[in-house]
């Protein structure tokens, strides 16, 4: 079957979640190539960034010299989100392309939620989270889950997140796997380790099992 003979397929709302150093951003690309093989048009984008607001944002929470109190964290996040949402994935999302995006709110409910030493509820991050992004949530969350110690091997960088240590890492990677098992079939779980085309392949029979379930636009 061709491509223009292939039913028509709702475009989805991907994201990518993990901890730094588990691939996201070479998952992102290899996930948007294969949904353009297929004759998809997709938008590629990060959280925070890829607005004028989200890039300054982005500066100030990834490698600010001073110290940012968890919730202002969250809410500069938010607002970061807010204009990504309004600026770039709405707009994708109405002409009917695939969205793919690196981190959304999941993110802000583990790092300022659960890893932080400040805790915020992350009950409470989700509600305002929620309304922050005008009510919009990703149909699917691929979380790129591997041990802490190959996620550092691979890391390239450094921020402020990072910079925290090992005990905040080991934190991070707990409260996404809490996340995901409070919500299996929004989170879903993919084994990082192996490479880039096996982790792949894990993420596309993902993708396929929602497209399964809503298969026509």
């Amino acid at each position: 079957m061709s491509t223009s003979d292939r039913p028509a397929r709702r475009p989805l709302f991907l994201v990518l979640e993990g901890i730094d150093g588990s691939g996201k951003t070479t998952q992102q690309q290899l996930l948007a190539d294969w949904l353009r093989d297929q004759g998809e048009s997709v938008t590629c984008c990060r959280d925070p960034g890829d607005t004028p607001l989200g890039q300054q944002l982005r500066e100030i929470l990834l490698h600010s010299a001073g110290d940012l109190h968890p919730m202002s964290e969250a809410l500069l996040f938010l607002a970061a989100r807010a204009e990504l949402i309004r600026q770039v994935i709405r707009p994708a999302r109405e002409r009917g392309d695939w969205v793919v995006c690196d981190r959304f709110l999941l993110s802000t409910v583990v790092y300022q939620g659960h890893a932080a030493a400040e805790r915020i509820d992350p009950n409470w991050l989700w509600s305002v989270g929620r309304e922050a992004a005008f009510g919009l949530m990703p149909d699917l969350i691929l979380l790129l889950d591997l041990p802490l110690e190959v996620a550092i091997q691979r890391s390239r960088r450094q921020d402020r997140f990072e910079a925290r240590g090992r005990e905040f890492q080991e934190r991070v990677r707990r409260g996404f796997l809490i996340e995901a098992d409070r919500q299996p079939e929004r989170i879903r779980i993919v084994d990082a380790e192996g490479g880039p085309d096996e982790v792949q392949r894990r993420i596309r029979d993902e993708v396929e099992r929602v497209l399964e379930r809503h298969p026509r636009a």
